[in-house]
């Protein structure tokens, strides 16, 4: 139950991160730094979700199901 928690945060701070660096985009000055580094935060983010995916898969956290069943 704690990976899920936990997969489900790493979501939510991706798509927080997402949304900052669009907001940066769109409001700061062309010399700002604040739109690289929200979006360099959800490629870490989006790293460590899949490293994540990977652990749990391998330590029997998570157990993949096929469609239908």
């Amino acid at each position: 139950m704690l990976v899920k928690l936990l997969i489900v945060a790493l979501l939510v701070a991706i798509v927080g991160a997402l949304v900052f660096g669009g907001v940066f985009l769109v409001k700061d000055p062309s010399t700002s730094r604040r739109t690289v580094k929200a979006l360099s935060w959800r490629v870490g983010l989006q790293v460590a979700l899949i490293l994540l995916l990977v652990l749990a898969f391998f330590m029997g956290w998570l157990k993949p199901h096929g469609v239908g069943g």
